[in-house]
C-alpha cells in the first residue's frame, strides 16, 4: 500500500506514519530523515542539498523531488511505503503524479488550531539526556527539573506559542490546499486526533481500510 499522511505540526501524523509502517511492513519516509541520508551518502541529490543547507538557503523543490524519486527506487519500497512531510505543495503532489506513483490512500490527521497550540506549548526538553516532557500529560517530579538527570528543563523553539502559530499559518497556507487536491481523487480520508493514541490508530486502521 502507499499512503500519504498529511497534518499540520503537532497534530500526530508522525506518529501515526510510524505505527501504520509497522502494521504494513512497509517504509516510512519522512522528508527530513532522507534529505540527511542523501547528504550522508554524498548522491547527486545529496550534495545539491548540502550546498543550499551549508549557505543558508532552503532546500528547492527540485533537489527535494530528487531525492524523494532517488529513495522510492530502493527494494523496500516494492511492496509500499509511507510519505510523511511529502508533498508539502501542490506542484510537489503533481511531480509525484509525474513519476507515474499511484497513491492508495491520503489519510489527514485532523486537530484545531487551539489544542495543538495548546500540546506544543506545554512540552519541555532535558538538554542533558534529551527525555521529553509534557506540563500537563507528563510533568516532571519537580517543576522544570529533569527526573533523570536533575537538568533543568527547556522549551524548544518549535515549541514557543509565536512559532507553533506561525507554522500553523505555514500549513494552512501551503499544505493544506493538498487536502482539496486529493478529495478530486477519492483518496483522502479524514481522521480525527482529538483523543488518545490509539483512538486515533484504531480510526487511521478504519480509513486506511475503508
Amino acid at each position: 500500500m502507499k499512503i500519504i499522511f498529511l497534518g499540520a505540526p503537532g497534530a500526530g501524523k508522525g506518529t501515526q506514519s510510524e505505527i501504520t509502517g509497522k502494521r504494513y511492513n512497509i517504509p516510512t519516509i519522512s522528508t527530513g530523515n532522507i534529505i540527511r541520508e542523501a547528504i550522508d551518502g554524498r548522491t547527486e541529490m545529496g550534495l545539491k542539498a548540502k550546498e543550499a543547507v551549508e549557505n543558508g538557503r532552503l532546500v528547492t523543490d527540485g533537489v527535494v523531488i530528487g531525492i524523494i524519486k532517488e529513495r522510492l527506487k530502493k527494494k523496500d519500497c516494492k511492496n509500499g511505503f509511507i510519505l510523511d512531510g511529502f508533498p508539502r505543495t501542490i506542484p510537489q503532489a503533481q511531480a509525484l503524479d509525474g513519476m507515474g506513483v499511484i497513491i492508495d490512500k491520503v489519510i489527514s490527521i485532523e486537530v484545531p488550531d487551539e489544542m495543538i497550540a495548546k500540546r506544543m506549548s506545554g512540552r519541555r526538553v532535558c538538554p542533558g539526556c534529551g527525555i521529553a516532557y509534557h506540563l500537563v500529560h507528563r510533568p516532571p517530579n519537580v517543576a522544570d527539573v529533569c527526573d533523570i538527570c536533575k537538568t533543568g528543563l527547556i522549551q524548544r523553539k518549535d515549541d514557543i506559542p509565536e512559532t507553533v502559530l506561525d507554522r500553523l499559518r505555514i500549513y494552512h497556507e501551503e499544505t493544506e490546499p493538498l487536502k482539496e487536491y486529493y478529495q478530486k481523487t477519492g483518496k483522502l480520508r479524514i481522521v480525527w486526533g482529538l483523543g488518545e493514541i490509539s483512538d486515533t490508530t484504531a480510526s487511521t486502521s478504519k480509513a486506511l481500510e475503508d
